[in-house]
């Protein structure tokens, strides 16, 4: 056995993982990043980067069939899975390279393998042992199933789904959260016949129920079908289809089955609790520093409980990194941090939904106003419907922001700076956005409540 040192030790490369790597190193710390597979992790090579690439690809056909419709003559013939996945790659490889350099170039030492926790603190990976001052824990999320469902074959999880060299004629995507969503867009825009089967009342049922309402409307007129309050109860399958029977005895058959029903947090058999680390269903219980039961040893990302989002990864790996290095960072709390669903339409919010709002600060003291993208000249142009809701408590701040409609990601920061800053709709109002822009929704939102809307009665 060799034992090595440093400063700090990561175990997980993915993108809570690095992040903390990149800002240790900036803050002139030895480190060692541990990672059995490829720095990038989930998000890189599995999941964010490449769903959005396959969602751009579905956009693109989109419109080229709609082409007609503004007057420019193009012929769609349809989807090459190959030459699709070759793009994807591409630019998975690209971004990968990329990072490699970046951890190569501020001095990190990436050990290549599978690490466990030892107490000390310190990392093992097969007979060598990393030992570190401190410890960050990394380790990622993983697909969930349901009882009575195996994964392979026609059954799929986001994973098996990215690397499909077929487009099948029929999908039934189980979960109708922001994985389900999205594989659903993207199938649907390469001509699938997709159902949605969810068991709560709403997709994106996390998100504002007038965001949820106005997905739904989308989805049915681009014929994406969908059934709300069923749950999954048994499948069969054959060589080339297999039935899904839900709770109320209906069947839906399918070419193949994707499985959306969340990430579990990769926590099982890497020695966290017998190194002192507490576990909760799996996920690593930490203060509201990020430390864990275990002195020096911290978490950060998917393994620790709330939003399973690379940014929100990024900011807990950053936060880490600088409260190792006695900065007293800021840690910002999850219902600040954006969520966006890429789908045709996107959804994307920040802070309290109205419901939430009202639970909080009662019914009348909150107030809500949403604008209908119909009215926005660059929603026209590019032809997408979809709303902006804003949420406000009375004569107080901004306390939530929900947009549906192509392309509402990009404006989702303003709306964080308004609700992390509490900034009061009549502190914004007086600002200007460009005409014609799609930020012009915001603005709308944010005259209105300051009670003196423009383009809204």
């Amino acid at each position: 056995m060799t034992e090595y040192t440093a400063d700090v030790v990561v175990l997980g490369g993915g993108s809570g993982g690095y992040a903390a790597a990149l800002r240790l190193a900036e803050l002139g710390k030895d480190v060692v990043l541990v990672e059995k597979d490829k720095l990038g992790g989930t998000c890189l090579h599995r999941g964010c980067i490449p769903t959005k690439a396959l969602l751009h690809a579905g956009e693109v056909a989109d419109a080229a069939r709609g082409a007609s419709d503004i007057g420019v003559d193009v012929t769609f013939s349809g989807i090459d899975p190959a030459r699709v996945r070759a793009y994807r790659e591409g630019i998975v490889a690209k971004k990968f390279k990329g990072l490699e350099g970046l951890i190569s170039a501020r001095g990190i030492r990436v050990v290549a393998g599978a690490g466990s926790l030892e107490a000390g603190p310190a990392v093992r990976v097969g007979d060598d042992v990393y030992r570190g001052t401190d410890v960050i824990l990394a380790t990622g999320s993983y697909s969930r199933s349901l009882p009575g469902l195996e994964i392979g074959g026609r059954v799929l999880t986001s994973e098996q789904a990215l690397d499909l060299d077929v487009i099948p004629e029929r999908v039934v995507v189980l979960g109708g959260g922001v994985i389900g969503v999205e594989f659903a867009s993207v199938w649907r825009s390469f001509g699938v016949e997709v159902t949605i089967v969810e068991a709560l009342p709403h997709l994106l049922p996390a998100e504002d129920v007038s965001s949820s309402k106005a997905l739904e409307r989308a989805f049915r007129k681009r014929g994406i079908a969908f059934q709300l309050g069923r749950r999954f109860t048994s499948l069969s399958s054959d060589d080339d289809s297999v039935t899904v029977t839900l709770d109320d005895g209906s069947e839906l058959a399918a070419d193949y089955v994707l499985v959306a029903v969340g990430r579990g947090p990769a926590t099982s058999g890497l020695g966290f609790e017998e190194a002192g680390v507490v576990l909760d269903r799996g996920f690593v219980q930490t203060d509201s520093r990020l430390r864990t039961a275990a002195a020096h040893v911290w978490a950060v990302g998917d393994i620790v409980p709330g939003l399973q989002l690379a940014h929100r990864g990024f900011q807990q790996g950053i936060f880490v990194a600088e409260e190792i290095a006695g900065l007293s960072p800021v840690l910002v709390p999850d219902v600040d941090v954006p969520r966006v669903a890429y789908s045709h339409p996107e959804v994307a919010s920040v802070g309290l939904t109205e419901a939430q709002a009202q639970d909080r600060y009662g019914s009348e003291a909150v107030r809500a106003y949403e604008y209908n993208l119909a009215g926005n000249g660059r929603s026209e142009i590019i032809g997408t419907s979809g709303i902006v809701k804003i949420v406000r408590r009375v004569d107080g701040p901004v306390v939530g922001a929900h947009l549906v409609g192509d392309r509402v990601g990009e404006l989702i920061s303003e709306a964080q700076l308004a609700v992390g800053w509490e900034a009061h709709p009549e502190d914004i109002a007086p600002f200007v956005h460009a005409h014609p822009t799609q930020s012009e929704a915001l603005g709308e939102a944010f005259l209105a409540l300051a009670g003196k809307p423009l383009h809204a009665l």
